[in-house]
Order: structure tokens, then C-alpha cells, then sequence
């Protein structure tokens, strides 16, 4: 069976993923599910229990409710990376930094290893808070004030281009969309990025195999694609490019802070808009759809790479395990 006569046969599932560090988690409409290599290539299956933090009619309503995914999905996807951090890489190091525990009481012994796992839970913890405060730092230095500073000490000092609004969200837009893909790129040479790129790609091959109501065997997906329009990657591309339109309507004269700031406060409504267009993208073929996903699926080039066997063996467990009995993942 070829590709074309695969796609033509595709039903539409609401069944999504994340590669994690050794592992991917897939979330289904009653459940979250991820299943992570141990160093010894050990396979982990544990589910994400986490509630959902936002529920009732809110959440549902159309551009609004993207934000509220979009929290939601960071929120699981944090915690799921996190954990298998903990089970592909931590557990090791945190035998090699266990107490010697020689000459003591089972008890004694007991306690000092906890006491140890909580100096290093602690100190986990510790990092990841500076790391994300310097990642959200440098995201809103590089992506939101950057291009428009750039803007006013280049083009803006163009008499018949400084209060074009057009060009200057056009240039903003531009200068965002390639400080990302650069990003990316580099980001992409490193060995575990490499790897985990190779797992996002496991997670888009075994959808596809599920949609295209295949048996999910290695085999089988392994012949599917790894661009998939219903991706993360996706959803971030298309936000930049929203947000060129939408900056067409911030005035001119703002200077970069407050354009910044303003940026911020319109974030919600192109996360919306975005995950609408994502939604579309995941229900709907036709040549809109292939326009608006073509620069997201262009992308997973650089996000996704060419899985191993054990990691689609992964991926087809924690999808296994998120399937619902009553098919209330099927889009119609």
C-alpha cells in the first residue's frame, strides 16, 4: 500500500503527543499516557494523572478556548517531561549520589535515601525554575522586542516606511519566523535533541498509522510520515505568522517597550486564532488546509527525524493505552 492510497483511507482521531527525554506521551480524550526508556532500554508505561485546569462552557467557545488549551498542554507536557527526565537519566544518577547506607538499620538506611532523593528533588526543582525564568526572558528579549527595535534603527528611519504598518509587521514577522527556524536548527545538532526529535517523529508516524486503521506494529508505522499537521510545531509557525497580521493593526509610533507590551496582551487572541486553524488542519483536506499547514509541515523537517524500532515501540504503547473503548476520539 503507498502513501496515497494510505492517506486516502484516513479517519481523523483527537488523539495528540509529546516526545519526551527517551520516551512520548500521548493524550487521549479520557487520558494521558507516556512511556519512557530506562538506561538499561527498559520500557516505563505510566499515565499523566493530571486534571485538566480549566472546565465548563468556557473553555469551549471558539478562539477563546485556545488559550486555555494551550496552558493545559503546557502544563501536562511540562510535568510528563519532567517525569521521564527523572526515568531515562535521573534514577541513574541518583544510584551513582545514593548515601552510603553500609553499617545501617534497613530503617536508617531507608531514610537516608529519601532524605537524599529530596536534597535532589530540591535542587531539580531549583534549576528548572532559573532555566524557565531565562527561557521566558530571552523568548520575549529575542521574539517580541528584538524585531521591533531592529525595525526602528533600520527601515523605520525610512521617511515614506516609518509609519507603515504594514511592512513593519511584515518585517517583525519575518525576523521572528527566522530567528525560530534558526533556533531550531542549532538546537537540532545536539545528540539529545537529536534523539528526541527522532521520538517526536515515532509519535506523527504512529498516529497516522492509527488513523489510517492499520494494526499498530513497528512495520506498519514505520512506513507512515512524519509530517503531520495536528503538531506542536505547527501550531508555534502558524502563531508567528497570525501575529503578522494582527501587528498590522498596532500602531505605528508605539516605541519597541510598548509594542512589546501590547504584543503580549494580543497573545491570547493569536493563540486562538492559531488553534483554530489547527483544528481545521486536523479535520479538513482541502487546498486552504494545504496552504496554511505547508509551512508547518516544512518545519517538522528540522522537529522530526527518522525513529528507531524501540522508539515506535514506545509510541505504539502509549497509544495502545489512550485508545478509547467507545471511539469518542474519532472526529466526524
Amino acid at each position: 500500500m503507498n502513501n496515497n492510497e494510505i492517506t486516502c483511507q484516513r479517519r481523523k482521531t483527537s488523539i495528540g503527543g509529546q516526545a519526551l527525554m527517551e520516551g512520548i506521551m500521548m493524550r487521549g480524550p479520557k487520558k494521558s499516557t507516556m512511556a519512557v526508556r530506562r538506561p538499561n532500554g527498559e520500557m516505563v508505561l505510566e499515565d499523566a494523572d493530571i486534571k485538566p485546569m480549566f472546565k465548563g462552557p468556557i473553555v469551549k467557545i471558539p478562539i477563546i478556548r485556545g488559550m486555555f488549551n494551550f496552558i493545559d498542554s503546557m502544563r501536562i507536557g511540562y510535568s510528563c517531561l519532567m517525569r521521564s527526565a527523572d526515568i531515562s537519566a535521573l534514577e541513574e544518577i541518583r544510584n551513582e549520589s545514593a548515601p552510603d547506607t553500609d553499617g545501617m538499620s534497613e530503617e536508617e538506611a531507608k531514610a537516608a535515601k529519601e532524605k537524599q532523593q529530596k536534597k535532589d528533588n530540591l535542587l531539580m526543582g531549583g534549576l528548572m525554575v532559573i532555566a524557565s525564568v531565562l527561557a521566558v526572558a530571552l523568548c520575549l528579549g529575542l521574539f517580541f522586542y528584538l524585531p521591533s527595535l531592529l525595525y526602528n534603527l533600520t527601515l523605520g528611519r525610512i521617511e515614506a516606511l516609518k509609519s507603515n504598518a504594514f511592512v513593519k509587521s511584515l518585517f517583525e514577522g519575518v525576523l521572528k519566523i527566522a530567528l525560530f527556524i534558526g533556533y531550531m536548527a542549532l538546537v537540532s545538532l545536539m545528540n539529545d535533541i537529536k534523539r528526541t526529535f527522532m521520538y517526536h517523529g515515532a509519535e506523527h508516524k504512529t498516529i497516522f498509522c492509527y488513523e489510517s486503521g492499520l494494526p499498530l506494529t513497528v512495520e506498519n508505522v514505520r512506513k507512515q510520515s512524519r509530517f503531520h499537521p495536528r503538531c506542536g510545531t505547527s501550531f508555534l509557525i502558524l502563531m508567528l505568522i497570525v501575529g503578522v497580521f494582527i501587528g498590522m493593526f498596532i500602531p505605528t509610533w508605539f516605541n519597541p517597550l510598548l509594542r512589546t507590551v501590547v504584543r503580549l496582551l494580543l497573545l491570547p487572541l493569536t493563540m486562538g486564532i492559531g488553534y483554530e486553524l489547527i483544528k481545521i488542519a486536523g479535520k479538513h483536506d482541502n487546498v486552504f488546509i494545504r496552504i496554511i499547514s505547508a509551512p508547518g509541515l516544512w518545519l517538522q523537517r528540522i522537529s522530526t527525524r527518522e525513529p528507531t524500532d524501540d522508539m515506535i515501540e514506545c509510541a505504539i504503547a502509549a497509544i495502545e493505552s489512550v485508545i478509547p473503548d467507545d471511539g469518542s476520539d474519532i472526529i466526524k
